[in-house]
């Protein structure tokens, strides 16, 4: 049972496909997940959903049973997990629940089975949340889990510029309602009103639909127009500039496991192996690698070449002691060759 159940946990768990039945799961379950996003929006057209009501519902079935079958057997195989701790049979499984991506997994299915168990509510507006089901392609794409990793480890710094930026928002609405709302009552009846022409406002968006008339509204529109262009742009810098360190940290990575494949010198076939599979896990293209191997490679070449040289300038020294002109001059031509 431990071998079939640390099989399940080999084939579903991505980035550990050392079986085919794996790999062609995967191909599975993402194209399974496409096509239920395709179909949710095609559902949405009046003229498809009509004559294909029957074809939907019975896909939708199929897909959750599917997905379940998949959540039961990450829950039932998510102790095998030797990275993440989750050893322990029941709180292994209970902590394993309670991740982002577990968590994900059990609310796309749970609006089929909610609307089989309750009928007394109309729970037709939990169907949007299949659209979650693109999430699970999360798995399976490096762009996106670089994404979430991202917005993990900015998640201080974006959460304090998104809190400046709601505290400006309400500076915004009130000062914006007190400067217009005698001019124009039914505009701005109220801060939260006003709320709405802040954030157009303070996101350049500028719809229109409603101005400040006052001069008074209009200088607190000016003031807070420039304000709020440097604070806006803030979340967008700080997720800029984090892509930008995850993807030199994943780079220093490749970098890492390319001076260990080459301390001998060559890169066999299986050293290949391994710095492909890492290649593809890490998201770098197959041209970066190529350059990033080269120029260690090159350097590696240049360090022992100046080692070597620099060993037989001292084994020249202490069998000739200086004696051979001709030696020395070939030894110095080397090493004019060799920087």
């Amino acid at each position: 049972m431990n071998n079939i159940r640390k099989l399940t946990y080999e084939i579903l768990e991505i980035g550990n496909k050392q079986h085919m039945l794996g790999r062609v799961i995967d191909i599975f379950l993402i194209a399974l997940i496409s096509l239920n996003v395709l179909f949710v929006i095609l559902e949405t057209l009046p003229s498809i959903s009509a004559d294909n009501h029957l074809w939907f519902h019975r896909f939708e079935v199929f897909s959750v049973l599917v997905f379940t079958l998949e959540y039961i057997a990450r829950v039932w195989s998510a102790v095998e997990d030797d990275e993440r701790n989750h050893h322990q049979p029941f709180w292994g499984r209970i902590r394993y629940m309670l991740t982002p991506m577990a968590l994900i997994d059990l609310i796309v299915i749970l609006p089929f089975y909610l609307s089989m168990v309750i009928t007394g509510i109309d729970l037709r507006f939990m169907r949007v949340l299949r659209l979650l089901r693109v999430f699970k392609l999360t798995r399976y794409s490096s762009s996106m889990s670089l994404l979430l990793q991202v917005l993990h480890r900015e998640s201080r710094s974006i959460s304090a510029a998104l809190f400046v930026l709601f505290m400006l928002i309400i500076v915004a609405s009130s000062l914006i309602y007190f400067a217009e709302h005698k001019a124009q009552p039914d505009v701005f009846s109220s801060i939260p009103a006003a709320m709405w022409w802040s954030i157009v406002t303070m996101t350049t968006v500028g719809y229109g639909d409603v101005i400040p008339i006052t001069a008074m509204g209009k200088i607190m529109a000016s003031i807070i127009s420039i304000m709020s262009l440097g604070i806006v742009a803030l979340p967008a810098g700080l997720l800029a500039s984090g892509f930008s360190e995850a993807l030199r940290q994943r780079r220093r990575t490749y970098e890492k496991m390319v001076n260990l494949a080459i301390q001998d010198g060559v890169v066999d076939s299986v050293e290949d192996k391994a710095l492909n599979q890492m290649r593809k896990a890490l998201g770098i293209s197959k041209e970066d690698a190529a350059h990033i191997l080269h120029s260690n490679l090159d350097q590696k070449l240049e360090q022992d070449m100046q080692h070597d040289l620099a060993q037989l300038r001292k084994e020249i020294d202490a069998v000739l002691h200086d004696h051979c002109p001709h030696c020395n001059h070939a030894v110095k031509w080397l090493e004019r060759r060799a920087r």
